[in-house]
């Protein structure tokens, strides 16, 4: 090579290495400007009570359902008041024919609280399984889910109702319960009777379940499943476990539990947040080097999940704070992505309307039927919401494998395009599970599921455990695949999902 040959290959070498560091640090810059370009918003529960209302185009008139003492409504610890009504007035069948039932059951350990309820007898057969259904939020009524997902009933655009064919009392005797004390027409005179945790939610639903029972025993011999969505990731597993020690300990009616549900969860935070940036990336949400950006941060969070499931208390506000940074950085990014389903936008703060729910269960022809008297309908309470902050990080996955043991089901399933609490995360937790069946379940084949000869999903299955991913939907399955969920649940409790 001559020396002005040589030269030039200096200087073409140095060329491209200035080139290849330029790129990499202005890949670096771009990710860390698209990070920046919202400031980060430090957590606080009543930021993210207000995210989580809005988003559905909320707007509840009180925080919570607490109401002053009414001389003429006395307190009566255990007792359950109820009554049949129709949504459907002269419209349909008779009353009795329907089955449908509202009630409310006095809390015996709190000071005045009172759990709303609404009880749809089956379709089908009165010999069908008895299912409760538990909403998430925290803090959200259960009215959500029946008049949107899995209920009786449809609200149209001029508030009428419509029969939903896809609705799980068409395979159950279904339950619907607002808890914790607060959420939707359930209240309380004392601010004492507000739940913080799960031993506190899990103890008021069983002790409801026991005086539900003895109000029906002609259901007390039918097989008994708990389900539900999102925040009850946390709620289902603490419940099961509270239904499974009272039967063990005989400590009142014996319910047939036979299994629980879990839809789009969050049970187990410090294995669900670091997988956010998996799931972002691997569906075109963020970059590579924006996702080893946020990754930065999951270090610090798994460390404070660890120390909140060990101390508890304020640790477990600090551990919440430090982990929703990573969901936060990567909507920071996303902007008007909807992260109940990505693969929508949002308008604003508003990602779904569900206003017409609030105007129809604050009409006085439905309080009147429902026997809510004058009390006002709080579809989202910020209060209960933030009421539970010191609960959001504490792991309930660590309940289940003494429920698999014991032969208990466990369905955990999720929509592909939910984001916040996204099937990958779910899938993780429910493998890195610790249990005689672990090795199994990890090397059990993955599976089509079928509606229709159509494939609407994937399962993984061992014994007593199922994981399944259904395809095109978001964070509300029953809502986006109504017929899907309706054909998983009834397969399921036949022990003709796997």
């Amino acid at each position: 090579m001559t020396s002005s040959q040589s030269q030039s290959f200096c200087k073409f070498s140095l060329t491209l290495l200035l080139f290849v560091f330029i790129s990499s640090l202005f890949s670096s810059s771009y990710a860390t400007s698209r990070l920046a370009t919202t400031k980060r918003t430090h957590y606080s529960p009543k930021l993210q009570a207000e995210r989580l209302i809005r988003s559905f185009n909320l707007f509840p008139r009180d925080t919570v359902n607490i109401r002053l003492d009414d001389e003429n409504d006395e307190f009566i610890p255990g007792k359950i008041v109820e009554k049949k009504f129709s949504f459907l007035g002269d419209s349909g069948p008779s009353v009795e024919e329907l089955g449908h039932h509202a009630g409310y059951y006095s809390l015996p350990h709190s000071k005045a609280a009172r759990m709303f309820y609404l009880f749809f007898e089956s379709r089908n057969s009165k010999d069908d399984p008895v299912v409760i259904w538990l909403t998430g939020g925290p803090g959200c009524g259960s009215e959500l889910a029946l008049f949107y997902e899995n209920g009786p009933f449809h609200i149209t655009s001029n508030l009428s109702l419509v029969w939903n064919d896809y609705g799980w009392d068409k395979a159950s005797n279904i339950l619907f319960v607002d808890q914790p004390t607060g959420t939707g027409f359930s209240y309380t005179s004392d601010d004492a009777d507000i739940r913080h945790d799960e031993i506190g939610v899990s103890n008021d639903l069983y002790d409801f379940l026991q005086e539900f029972f003895k109000a029906h025993p002609q259901f007390v011999k039918n097989d008994f499943y708990i389900t539900g969505e999102s925040y009850a990731g946390h709620y289902i597993p603490a419940l099961a476990s509270r239904v499974h020690q009272g039967n063990k300990e005989k400590q009142g009616i014996y319910i047939n539990l036979k299994g629980f549900a879990i839809g789009n969860g969050l049970t187990n935070l410090e294995i669900q947040y670091p997988a956010y940036t998996d799931f972002a990336l691997d569906n075109g949400l963020i970059t590579k080097a924006e996702q080893e950006e946020i990754n930065k941060i999951v270090p610090n969070c798994v460390q404070a999940a660890k120390t909140c499931n060990t101390e508890g208390g304020e640790s477990c506000d600090s551990a919440f704070g430090v982990c929703q940074e990573i969901f936060d950085d990567i909507l920071s990014i996303t902007g008007d992505i909807n992260y109940y389903d990505i693969r929508k936008k949002c308008e604003g703060p508003l990602c779904y309307d569900f206003s017409n729910l609030e105007t129809l269960m604050n009409e006085k022809t439905v309080r009147d039927a429902l026997g809510v008297g004058n009390l006002e309908f709080v579809s989202c309470s910020r209060r209960v919401h933030a009421a539970m902050s010191q609960d959001w990080v504490k792991n309930l996955e660590v309940g289940i494998p003494s429920l698999l043991e014991d032969g208990i089901k466990a369905l955990v399933y999720a929509g592909e395009y939910d984001l916040i609490c996204n099937w990958l995360g779910n899938s993780r937790w429910v493998h890195a599970m610790e249990w005689s069946g672990q090795k199994e379940f990890g090397e059990s084949p993955t599976v089509k599921f079928f509606v229709d000869g159509a494939e609407a999903g994937s399962l993984n299955s061992y014994g007593p455990l199922s994981f399944l991913k259904v395809n095109g939907a978001g964070h509300m399955v029953p809502m986006d695949q109504p017929k899907a969920a309706l054909q998983m649940l009834t397969s399921w409790m036949e022990g003709k999902l796997n």
